[in-house]
């Protein structure tokens, strides 16, 4: 009991395997989504911060490195799944925060708890923080799913996670670090050789020419 069974359970991170049930050339678990998300959100935080925006960086790396830490508990749900409604989306956080808010109560010492509870909570808030977290969450998504379909994965569902992905990182093309992505970095991915470049282009095309 204790501390000692959050660390242990951090080990638990790296078998949780994303986008369950999927064949996949390559698997992706939570701890090193959680690593990839704090990173790209370190990148996007350099952008915004250069380009005048106060960031809080100890709340970024906070929000970044904890939040999806509660899947400890529920597994991983697979994007278009967890959004399939509104209603199931706030069902699946609220069981993520009850479980984690017990588990906090349950292991850790009095006197940290109030602060753990506040790292474990959903991080994608009105924060520019938040959103970055948000914005950096569905990049690292995206390249998942475009590794996928780069190695010529014939399932669908990768197509349609670029998609939703690409979507929501456009929904918050506000910040500066959106537009140096959409800009800069996804025309360098979209230049790299694979086979069903045209649909994935084509995909793109659409979701950037969509209105929001």
């Amino acid at each position: 009991m204790g501390v000692h069974q959050y660390f242990k359970s951090l080990n638990d991170l790296e078998k949780l395997v994303r986008c369950p049930g999927k064949f996949k050339y390559q698997d992706h678990n939570v701890a090193a989504h959680s690593f990839k998300v704090t990173k790209i959100a370190q990148y996007l935080g350099t952008v915004e911060e250069h380009n005048g925006t106060s960031i809080d960086w100890k709340s970024l790396y906070e929000k970044a490195l904890n939040h999806d830490y509660p899947e400890i508990f529920t597994g991983d749900i697979k994007t278009p799944v967890k959004y399939a409604s509104d209603e199931l989306n706030v069902l699946f956080k609220e069981v993520e925060e009850s479980m984690t808010k017990r588990f906090v109560m349950e292991e850790f010492p009095v006197e940290y708890q109030e602060t753990y509870l506040r790292r474990f909570k959903e991080g994608k808030d009105g924060t520019v923080e938040g959103e970055i977290l948000a914005v950096a969450d569905k990049i690292d998504l995206l390249y998942e799913s475009f590794g996928e379909i780069q190695k010529r994965n014939p399932e669908p569902l990768f197509f349609e996670i670029y998609e939703m992905s690409l979507l929501t990182i456009r929904k918050y093309s506000h910040l500066e670090c959106v537009t140096d992505f959409l800009e800069n970095i996804l025309p360098d991915m979209l230049r790299e050789r694979f086979i069903p470049k045209t649909e994935l282009m084509d995909i793109t095309e659409a979701i950037m020419e969509k209105e929001l």
